[in-house]
């Protein structure tokens, strides 16, 4: 099997980014191949944690695989750092590109502990708080026949509630055991099979929420590799953020007018919002009777709820959330800087849309006196069977044509397959129908110029007959190939269905039964040659570390 990498993507902004453009660089976050950025945060950090702020970060890590408490340890007693990555939970673990930002952050950490010369954690920040059902509650896999197979959990009242509760508020109930069986039974037999289906039959159990499912699912896929893991709901890290989002509601208008001057630079220069600024939304949720629900700005200062209703003063908020720390919560805009503000965070390894995100909310981390730490790309990849090689190779493709409607694509190729002969009178016929009609249509209108568009009527209907018998042609041609054509429609499935790149939908457990822990192994070093580093770092270790110790004249 090959893994071969993907463009990272994502909107036109992102990959302005990524290519350095100047029209954009007042815009969008450092190049994560620009060591002042990395010395920027440095810096910063230096200058911001000290032990008891590392302390108070490490109580809300688990996990780091076997050396992870004593790197924890390390951490606190020797101001390390982290390197962050995150996503929402998901059923058996999400689609592959779970994976890839994972192992994106490992490798991350492990360059920049190097470079630094100070300890570096890879940390997994699971969004438990999210309130996505309808995102978190399925997977989807190729089963043993290659037909796209997709696995949904029904979770209490989520057909029924428009307003619902964080994930993490939901345990899972006897109704995921034979939903897991189930999805199991799609997978390949293999030496590796029996570990794997321990592993997710440990994790995804009644009782289990699923954000704890979903982090089982990855320690056991990733713990070895030195990955830690945060909740976003664990009570050290929501007293840490509690301040910051007590000042975030205080100052949410002025905070929706700064953001709607970047939304409106952005969009002055062509670029879509990855998400709109919302007329009186804060950047705050609440966990309300209903479930998690938008603070909007009401009168007089207080706070309503668009959904169940009610209003609530900023003072009565305040005094809620030191008795109850779980009650407010970021949204997406905010995530990032609470992240960066309760953990040491260097760098943060984001998808395409995460990235396009992080060029919206510049003023939040101005505004809460954070500095962004540096984004970096996830791994963006395909994983290419041999079976799928072989089709690319014998219709000559290359992976991204699979995206388009395979009705098309087949049409396309089959026209391209037409015997010589076919193709050959075809291409005459026309070409002596458009002379001849064009020819006659000449001297027709010589002696009446009404009759030219009889002729031009039999000009269209000519070329529309030879249509159909092309289109006939390329039927005949179908039925030929019928075998080959499935065979084309199986590789759409494996790298494009549904029509999204694979790594957007597919589970990476087809590949893990077929291949084993190994292909973890490759996709670490994957990520590893995906870095995106300064020059200097990819031909050796630097003259010195990279926050260049005191007196760099690193402007910061």
């Amino acid at each position: 099997m090959q893994i071969r990498h993907r463009p990272f993507g994502g909107a036109r902004l992102v990959r302005d980014w990524l290519d350095g453009a100047v029209e954009v660089a007042d815009l969008v976050p450092a190049h994560p191949s620009d060591p002042e950025g990395y010395a920027r945060r440095l810096q910063a950090l230096d200058r911001e944690f000290d032990q008891e702020r590392r302390r108070t970060a490490a109580s809300a890590l688990s996990g780091g695989g076997p050396e992870g408490a004593d790197r924890l340890r390390r951490f606190v007693d020797e101001g390390g750092y982290v390197v962050t990555t995150g996503q929402q939970p998901v059923l058996f673990g999400g689609p592959l590109y779970v994976i890839y930002k994972a192992l994106t952050a490992v490798s991350l950490a492990a360059r920049l502990e190097q470079e630094t010369g100070r300890l570096v954690l890879p940390v997994f920040w699971i969004a438990s708080e999210d309130h996505d059902w309808d995102e978190a509650s399925s997977s989807w896999v190729l089963d043993q026949e290659n037909e796209l197979r997709r696995t949904s959990l029904t979770l209490p009242g989520s057909a029924d509630r428009e307003v619902r509760p964080a994930l993490h508020r939901v345990p899972l109930d006897a109704s995921v055991e034979p939903l897991l069986e189930a999805f199991l039974q799609h997978l390949p037999d293999s030496d590796f099979a029996p570990g794997w289906r321990d592993l997710l039959r440990e994790a995804w159990r009644p009782e289990q929420t699923i954000p704890e499912a979903f982090q089982d699912t990855l320690d056991g896929l990733l713990g070895n590799l030195g990955l830690y893991f945060i909740q976003s709901h664990a009570q050290p890290l929501k007293e840490a953020s509690l301040p910051l989002l007590l000042a975030e509601l205080e100052r949410s208008e002025t905070t929706e007018t700064e953001l709607r001057r970047v939304a409106d630079a952005l969009t002055r220069r062509g670029y879509d919002l990855q998400a709109p600024i919302l007329e009186g939304g804060t950047n705050v949720f609440v966990d309300a009777p209903e479930g998690r629900e938008r603070l909007f700005r009401g009168e007089d200062g207080g706070f309503r709820l668009r959904h169940s209703g009610g209003s609530v003063e900023l003072s009565a908020l305040e005094a809620r959330a030191r008795e109850q720390a779980l009650l407010l919560s970021p949204n997406v805009f905010l995530r990032p800087v609470v992240e960066a503000r309760v953990l040491p965070t260097l760098a943060y390894v984001a998808g395409p849309g995460e990235a396009a995100y992080l060029a919206q909310i510049e003023p939040l981390f101005q505004a809460h006196g954070v500095t962004r730490p540096v984004i970096h790309p996830r791994l963006s990849a395909e994983l290419i069977e041999g079976k799928v090689g072989k089709v690319l190779e014998k219709y000559e493709l290359a992976s991204e044509e699979l995206v388009r409607p395979h009705h098309e694509l087949a049409g396309r190729l089959l026209r391209e397959d037409l015997p010589q002969g076919i193709r050959r009178e075809l291409g005459s016929f026309r070409g002596a129908l458009a002379q001849h009609t064009r020819g006659l249509s000449d001297e027709v209108g010589k002696l009446d110029p009404t009759l030219k568009p009889t002729v031009e009527q039999v000009r269209s209907q000519g070329f529309a007959q030879l249509d159909e018998v092309e289109r006939k042609v390329v039927q005949a041609l179908k039925r030929e190939n019928k075998i080959a054509l499935a065979q084309l429609a199986k590789a759409q499935e494996h790298l494009f269905p549904e029509g999204k790149p694979q790594e957007r939908v597919l589970s990476p457990w087809y590949y893990l039964f077929r291949y084993g822990r190994d292909l973890v192994g490759r996709l670490a070093t994957e990520a590893n040659d995906a870095l995106v580093v300064p020059a200097r770092w990819a031909a050796g270790s630097p003259d010195e570390p990279v926050g260049g110790g005191e007196g760099t004249g690193h402007d910061v």
